[in-house]
């Protein structure tokens, strides 16, 4: 189920929601404008997360020298 929630925008970030949404963006409202920033950016949080984990993995030699060929062909 989807709830509500108010945000204060300054006027400068009101007309730029506005400048991408309805005619003049791609987005047909602000709510769907900003539901897809919501996305991008839990996307982008989750990538993170999964490079410092693999850096993480790196820096304790949990690594192979194998390359993702020779991993994919040995399943």
């Amino acid at each position: 189920m989807a709830s509500s929630m108010n945000l204060s925008l300054t006027d400068e970030l009101r007309d730029f929601i506005n400048s991408r949404t309805g005619d003049a963006g791609l987005y047909a409202t602000p709510s769907e404008y900003l539901r897809d920033l919501i996305r991008r950016d839990m996307e982008s949080q989750s990538i993170v997360k999964h490079v410092l984990g693999g850096l993480d993995d790196l820096s304790h030699g949990r690594f192979s020298d194998k390359s993702i060929l020779d991993i994919a062909q040995e399943e």
